[in-house]
């Protein structure tokens, strides 16, 4: 039985106070609770803050490029279809430059979990304006404030085909562990959402910015409606942000729809475990 000293790596450097500390406890409860082991599973990390995860989580992990991870975990995913795999990246990482791959990811309903930082700024960059961020928001970058309105990207999820959309608080640990468990254990594409305050550059969209303007989804709710799943994420056009899971519904997944993998996974096929013979083949 794994704990969550397994899953710690190296001390987080994190600034005090930031949402990340909340996201990193969150995961490793989530993946002790899934009865893991830092060998069983597979994790993808983008550029950023929320990047320097990989350094402080002890599993199999890659820091991608920037706006990259995504398709690096559906080659993992490709590979073997039978490991989870999770994306732990930004919001300028994953809706900004990444945004083409969240994209097609949605469309093709790959198994994976995508766990995004949204603090509305580029954090490790010290506070430059990310596709999130509000119109008319003042950064380094934007002094004038920002032209563009913001990217919706439970929307932008939900319109493209992904099959679970879920929002959460990094100041509530336990509902997001809740969260990242149901994203983990469903059969197709997964974004996660979660509001994370930056509490050195965004001095707008603060802890009690978030406590005054969320709320969680009622125990009734009918998260496979795709109507009333459009209706809670047109919300956050009047800045308010429902908690919990907005969208979920049963399809095939990528990986279900491949004839190749049908029987055992690429990477337990004899041709794939002579890498030699492969270089051979390809080049």
């Amino acid at each position: 039985m794994s704990t969550i000293q397994d899953f710690t790596g190296y001390k987080p450097t994190w600034c005090s106070g930031c949402g990340n500390w909340g996201i990193g406890m969150a995961i490793k409860q989530t993946l002790v609770q899934l009865g893991l082991t830092p060998s069983d599973i597979a994790v993808v990390f983008g550029i950023g803050c929320s990047g320097n995860m990989n350094d402080f989580l002890n599993a199999y992990t890659i820091h991608s490029l920037h706006g990259r991870a995504i398709p690096n975990a559906i080659g993992i995913k490709l590979a073997n279809h039978k490991l989870p795999v999770i994306c732990v990246v930004g919001d300028g990482d994953c809706y900004g430059e990444g945004g083409n791959h969240l994209l097609h990811a949605c469309r093709g309903n790959h198994d994976i979990t995508v766990i995004v930082h949204d603090n509305r700024v580029y954090g490790l960059t010290t506070g430059q304006v990310a596709p999130t961020a509000q119109k008319g928001y003042q950064s380094k970058s934007t002094p004038a404030g920002i032209i563009e309105v913001p990217v919706n990207p439970l929307v932008l999820a939900l319109t493209s085909g992904a099959t679970f959309i879920a929002q959460a608080f990094a100041a509530d640990a336990v509902q997001m562990a809740t969260i990242i468990k149901a994203g983990i254990e469903h059969r197709g594409f997964s974004l996660i959402n979660i509001l994370q305050p930056c509490v050195t550059f965004n001095k707008v969209n603060t802890y009690q910015y978030y406590l005054q303007r969320s709320y969680k989804l009622e125990k009734n709710y009918q998260k496979d409606d795709f109507r009333s799943a459009l209706n809670k994420s047109l919300e956050l056009l009047e800045e308010k942000f429902p908690l919990g899971v907005i969208y979920q519904v049963k399809k095939p997944t990528y990986t279900e729809s491949l004839p190749q993998i049908k029987e055992k996974p690429l990477v337990e096929k004899e041709r794939f475990r002579d890498f030699e013979k492969i270089v051979k083949d390809f080049i």
